[in-house]
């Protein structure tokens, strides 16, 4: 009897432990996948082969239909970009703001024409943003998209601009350098923070 009792026991035990529910395996890294750069780099401004620019990144999961999925995905890297671009002007504008009335100087309509012609600029330049790269990640159910905006196709659009063109060549020349300035310092602060994470711009 007793030996009855312990095998219902044991079978008992068995079948409970056989029911329950499977842990999942934790998630694979990102970088498990061996993505190319752009994909662990992010949003930013970098300087590759084909010379200074923009990017942003963007991501869609869970969606069944490739053809929507993609096109999700890129819209996205777009938006990135955009953000990306977003500060940059907003710096540019503020550190030419802040140049022009360390003198004393009031705002004069030259001044108010450079800014006018940065804004105009803005919407000209992103017209030329562009999907350079894709990266699949079937596990994931994950598409990336990388977008890329070329930071000279940004400086043609400015020096076009008939607001910029009225301008002194003083500042014009300043709106430039500052321009040239600023794109250096978001990438040397960028490649700062990826460097204890093992990997470079250039390696995109």
């Amino acid at each position: 009897m007793k030996n009855l009792i312990m095998i219902l026991m044991i079978t008992l035990i068995g079948t409970a432990c056989s029911s329950l529910p499977k842990i999942p395996d934790p998630p694979k890294a990102l970088v498990e996948y061996d993505p190319p750069k752009w994909v662990l780099l992010g949003g930013g401004a970098w300087s590759d082969s084909k010379g200074k620019a923009f990017y942003g990144v963007g991501s869609a999961t869970g969606i069944r239909n490739y053809s929507l999925q993609r096109t999700i995905a890129d819209d996205r890297a777009r938006g990135d970009l955009a953000k990306v671009f977003e500060v940059y002007m907003m710096s540019l504008t503020k550190d030419y703001q802040a140049h022009t009335t360390m003198g004393g100087f009031q705002q004069s309509n030259e001044e108010q024409n450079a800014e006018v012609a940065l804004k105009i600029s803005v919407n000209q330049t992103l017209r030329g943003v562009v999907i350079v790269d894709h990266f699949e990640i079937p596990d994931r159910q994950e598409f990336l998209s990388l977008a890329r905006l070329d930071y000279d196709a940004f400086k043609r659009n400015v020096e076009n601009n008939k607001e910029f063109q009225q301008l002194p060549r003083k500042i014009r020349d300043d709106i430039k350098e500052r321009a040239d300035k600023l794109h250096e310092e978001m990438e040397s602060e960028a490649e700062r923070m990826n460097e204890g994470r093992g990997f470079f711009a250039e390696d995109m």
